[in-house]
């Protein structure tokens, strides 16, 4: 079983008005208030400005993204997200903008590695925007971030 996610998850507002004068971009909603914006390969290409991606350790962050996400998160929080697994296996990065400049970030938890004690990557992340997740849940669940396997599955 595998699971990849190339996405920006901020608030439902936040990123429906940042993501208007993008015609690539497509939204899913999520619990608790959240958006989640895949980044498609279209997106990426709408987006880059021909920098090295890569930026901040992400494998899919167009380049010079990073500074149109610090520019929507003067609206608020706006995270940056990535996931890739198979077979159990696999890593996370994710990065969370607030105010114009990074709050949290740029976090990796490599192939092999434990989560910290903190939580995934992600989990984290998604706690920087506001996610509140009861006991024996963590954030990742509480959003409903697995019910698509795939990044593509999000705007299907």
């Amino acid at each position: 079983m595998s699971y990849d996610l190339q996405a920006v998850i901020a608030g439902r507002e936040l990123l429906r008005a940042a993501s208007r004068e993008l015609p690539a971009a497509r939204l899913a909603s999520l619990g608790q208030g959240l958006a989640l914006m895949p980044m498609t390969d279209a997106l990426f290409d709408s987006v880059a400005d021909g920098s090295d991606a890569g930026a901040l350790g992400f494998w899919r962050l167009p380049g010079g993204f990073e500074k149109t996400l610090a520019d929507w998160s003067a609206a608020g929080p706006v995270a940056y997200v990535e996931a890739e697994y198979f077979g159990g296996v696999g890593e996370q990065h994710a990065v969370v903008w607030e105010g114009g400049t990074i709050v949290w970030g740029p976090l990796q938890v490599p192939e092999g590695r434990p989560f910290p004690p903190a939580g995934s990557a992600i989990s984290q992340a998604l706690r920087r925007l506001g996610i509140v997740a009861d006991a024996g849940e963590d954030e990742f669940s509480v959003v409903g971030l697995g019910r698509h396997r795939h990044s593509d599955g999000w705007i299907a």
